[in-house]
């Protein structure tokens, strides 16, 4: 009866999950899509309560109050802004609790059939081996985005051969683990451990900042894929399915960003973005190429009270200052004036798959007016004034002009298309990946120097005065 009821629950659990990810491919149906997952979740969790034989209950029921009330706690307090830097640490959770999960099944692994057994030392392995690895590398991504250690990628001589002698090594000890009788190969899984946590440390290390949107999607994807072997360990058909759901989504979304980065997966994991120039180019200089022409609030408000078409490009600045309601405020104001207003997300804009779209929807933007790069980048020509608000790779010519660059073929807007381009910075300092911008110097391109939320608020003040 037990199982039964088990079987039902995964089924039922596991269509909700599939349910959630659909209705996360859509800023209208997230919301929906995310009550699915959360449905999904619960009826899991009370499944294994009710059916399963999880020894003491209280002790479980005391752990799941203790971790829903602390996630409670951190979805209420975490501001949008560091939203990376808790989705990043998540994974870091995912990944511990496969190693611990690991360890605890194979000091119970001493029972069953030789070859029984042997399947699943094989499994409790590679739970531990990705479980490790998510685990650093999550930490390491963490503290990168939080600004705790330097975004710019660790580049040690002979990385590539690091990386390769940690992950040999690391298989070196399987053999030895299958081999050892009962629990008496635990020295061996706690040096498949060391070496995996080494080599995740080291992985997302050597990764640049602007790569780092990728690294949270692979690291969902690494989470995965750990929790699918966690699956297969536990003989949990919910787990193997959850976790290859979670392993795929974040696999394909990593894809889709480095594509739109002009960029490999591959190149992209194994770090070093930006650290050397193409063959036969020399580096683009990273001091400032040019002079820049400063604007006012009360030039930009007029340009865009007289503009019929503006499109706002959004980058990390505006979700550092909060400065979406103000951005929602002022593209109000113009669709009221009969200005065509619009926003250009690039796929990589921010630290997070998706950031720019949930800043937006958080400040109740419009839907249809946010528009993704491939969708909007013909309509620049067309436009009278556009807006960049705290982004910078993202809109750098040098993309497509200079072979040089460390972001030479990388997909942008093509902002400088325009007849107005004004870029709200606090700075003129360069991005996310420390390439200079040639669109600061351009004839057409304002600098309007400062904090973007202060910055916002008194260009939709001169706009209602214009």
């Amino acid at each position: 009866m037990n199982q039964a009821f088990l079987s039902v629950a995964w089924v039922v659990s596991s269509i909700l999950f599939v349910s959630s990810l659909r209705g996360l491919s859509h800023p209208e149906t997230a919301r929906r899509g995310n009550g699915f997952g959360i449905v999904g979740m619960m009826m899991a969790v009370a499944a294994v309560m009710l059916a399963a034989d999880v020894g003491n209950q209280l002790l479980f029921a005391i752990a799941l109050g203790s971790g829903a009330g602390i996630g409670m706690m951190l979805a209420q307090r975490v501001s949008m802004t560091s939203m990376p830097e808790l989705v990043a640490i998540l994974h870091s959770f995912v990944g511990l609790a496969a190693v611990l999960v690991g360890f605890a099944a194979y000091l119970d692994s001493g029972h069953g059939s030789t070859v029984g057994r042997g399947i699943l030392l094989a499994e409790i392995w590679l739970d531990v081996l990705i479980g490790a690895i998510t685990f650093t590398g999550s930490i390491v991504a963490f503290l990168k985005l939080r600004g705790s250690i330097s975004g710019k990628p660790l580049l040690l001589p002979g990385r590539h051969v690091f990386n390769a002698t940690l992950f040999a090594a690391s298989i070196a000890t399987l053999l030895p683990l299958l081999m050892a009788p009962a629990a008496s190969g635990l020295p061996w899984l706690v040096a498949m451990t060391a070496l995996a946590a080494i080599l995740g440390v080291h992985l997302v290390a050597a990764i640049g900042g602007a790569d780092m949107p990728v690294v949270v999607s692979m690291l969902n994807s690494y989470s995965g894929w750990t929790a699918s072997a966690a699956g297969f360990m536990l003989q949990n058909d919910l787990l193997i399915i959850t976790g290859a759901l979670v392993g795929s989504s974040g696999a394909i979304l990593s894809y889709i960003m480095c594509k739109a980065m002009n960029r490999s997966l591959p190149s992209v994991i194994f770090g070093g973005f930006g650290a050397d120039p193409p063959a036969g180019t020399k580096r683009t200089q990273t001091q400032p190429q040019g002079e820049v022409v400063a604007t006012d609030i009360a030039n930009l408000g007029q340009e865009l009270a007289a503009a019929k078409q503006v499109i706002i490009v959004p980058g990390y600045g505006m979700a550092v200052a909060r400065a979406q309601h103000a951005v929602r405020q002022l593209v109000d104001q113009l669709r009221q004036r009969g200005c065509k207003a619009r926003f250009a997300i690039h796929p990589v804009a921010g630290r997070l798959p998706g950031h720019m779209n949930v800043l937006l929807a958080e400040a109740n933007v419009p839907y249809d007016i946010v528009m993704e790069m491939d969708e909007i980048n013909h309509a620049f020509p067309d436009t009278d004034v556009v807006l960049v608000i705290g982004a910078n790779d993202i809109v750098n010519p040098g993309a497509q002009t200079d072979p040089a660059s460390p972001i030479y073929g990388m997909p942008v807007l093509e902002v400088w298309k325009a007849r107005r381009v004004v870029v709200l910075k606090r700075s003129r300092s360069s991005g996310y990946a420390g390439v200079d911008n040639p669109l600061f110097y351009m004839e057409n391109t304002r600098m309007l120097f400062a904090d973007a939320k202060d910055g916002m608020e008194k260009v939709v003040a001169a706009v209602a005065n214009a």
